[in-house]
């Protein structure tokens, strides 16, 4: 048995590992898409390191797109296989590939018509008509239930608290040998005392783990400034400078928990009369699956709900789907908060509010997020003082705060704490979905912890297990 690392190896996005067990049987786990800009990844979206019509199933950790953007693509490429993914998932994906592929259709659309001329041309991963096959694939599990998916393997899938639907997968295999193998893969692991979802449950005792690495070598705030902090802001851009606060958000996710703290300030009277919009078609098509999977909420959730049986919508709060209510947003005078897709800022409407937002000092980017390096947002992490957008520079006057404890990814102690009971009985722990430096980083941690042993793939690297 062996396993092959096929993205998110060195890099944080692009998620795809291949695992072939000894009587040649495939299973990918995640087929994810590359979102940055690096040159030594700049074909990795349109090319995949394995044959797609050779892999007999693919496992899904949960629905974000550099988890699941090259499913179609796979599907057009060959792929016949079943797709197992859980019931919130499957949801989760019928909108977010939809999505995706209407980005990659306009950016085509885009460059062709800029770059037309001089003989060069773009085509999109794949198009919203490649969607349909591919979820005619997917096959819906529930939580906390192994199920036979071949003679040789059984697939469990635990809550992993990171996004509607995320869940951490363990494989029990059974050897040509006739012994027992485990193998898990975390996906992403999510943070305990999280609003909306539930905290992430352990994982079985695996011989060998895939475990990401996205903030092993860092802490978060801590939660009980979180929400003090987020209506400071709001007071200082809304009220006191009269400005617009912009916060890019995925649109799964982050953006429901965005705004259900906002709803729960209202609710407490303590939020400032300001008009809030959520500008994202995509974000309103969440909120409704949000709705339909109930069972993904934690006690705190279900509680409130009890008083407020909407979490997330109040009186000022506009969700926003057409394209001429957003260009309005443009034009739009006095105080207002906007949150927008994509959280990175390198596609979607936030891009265009980024472009009208970044030159006024009385605004405000509010990132709560991850951000790949080389995207605008990842570039105004790292302090740039101007951003080229739509082939012009734009100078930044606005501010830009950053607040990671609203990310959904666990940080150092977190992932560590989640681990803690692979420490017996688990052999290897492959360090995936994170950059080297983090990965080396919290390697470390978990030798001084007490974990025997971590390693970090490289891209298309082999491993015997």
């Amino acid at each position: 048995m062996q396993i092959q690392f096929c993205g998110a190896a060195r890099e944080v996005t692009g998620s795809a590992h291949l695992i072939t067990l000894d009587d040649g049987y495939t299973i990918l786990l995640d087929c994810g898409l590359y979102q940055g800009r690096s040159k030594e990844m700049e074909d990795f979206n349109e090319n995949f390191i394995f044959k797609p019509e050779s892999v007999d199933c693919l496992i899904l950790s949960h629905a974000h797109i550099d988890h699941t953007g090259r499913v179609p693509k796979l599907v057009k490429d060959g792929f016949q296989g079943q797709i197992y993914a859980t019931h919130a998932t499957r949801s989760l994906c019928a909108i977010l590939l939809l999505d995706s592929a209407f980005i990659q259709e306009k950016d085509a659309e885009y460059y062709n018509k800029k770059h037309g001329k001089f003989g060069k041309s773009k085509k999109p991963l794949y198009v919203r008509k490649d969607v349909k096959p591919a979820m005619e694939r997917f096959v819906g599990l529930p939580y906390d239930r192994w199920e036979r998916i071949t003679d040789n393997v059984e697939l469990l899938y635990r809550d992993a608290g990171h996004i509607l639907g995320s869940a951490s997968v363990t494989l029990r295999i059974k050897r040509a040998d006739g012994t027992t193998t485990t193998v898990g893969f975390t996906g992403d692991i999510g943070r305990p005392n999280r609003p909306i979802l539930r905290d992430p449950q352990p994982m079985p005792a695996c011989d060998y783990l895939l475990c990401e690495s996205t903030y092993g070598d860092r802490e978060h705030d801590l939660k009980p400034n979180e929400i003090e902090k987020f209506l400071k802001i709001v007071k200082e851009t809304c009220v006191e400078k009269r400005g617009k606060l912009l916060i890019p958000a995925f649109s799964v996710g982050r953006t429901q928990e965005i705004v259900h703290m906002l709803d729960q300030l209202e609710s407490a009277g303590r939020l400032p009369k300001i008009k809030v919009f959520v500008d994202s078609p995509l974000a309103v098509n969440a909120t409704t699956v949000f709705g339909a999977h109930p069972e993904c909420y934690d006690a705190e959730l279900q509680e409130y709900m009890l008083t407020d049986d909407n979490p997330f919508g109040f009186n000022d709060l506009t969700y926003i789907q057409d394209v001429r209510e957003s260009k309005a947003l443009n034009f739009l005078k006095g105080p207002a908060i906007i949150i927008s897709a994509s959280g990175m800022m390198n596609a979607g409407r936030s891009k265009h509010h980024l472009r009208n937002t970044m030159g006024n000092p009385n605004n405000t980017i509010f990132i709560v997020g991850y951000c790949a390096p080389q995207t605008p947002g990842g570039k105004l992490r790292d302090g740039a003082e101007g951003l080229k957008l739509y082939g012009e520079y734009h100078e930044l006057k606005a501010d830009v705060v950053i607040m990671d404890s609203f990310s959904a990814h666990g940080d150092r102690s977190e992932m560590t704490d989640f681990l803690q009971n692979q420490k017996e009985s688990c052999k290897e722990i492959f360090l995936v979905h994170g950059t080297i430096e983090r990965m080396e980083s919290f390697g470390e941690t978990l030798l001084e912890d007490g974990f025997k042993s971590w390693k970090a793939p490289k891209l298309e690297e082999v491993v015997k297990l």
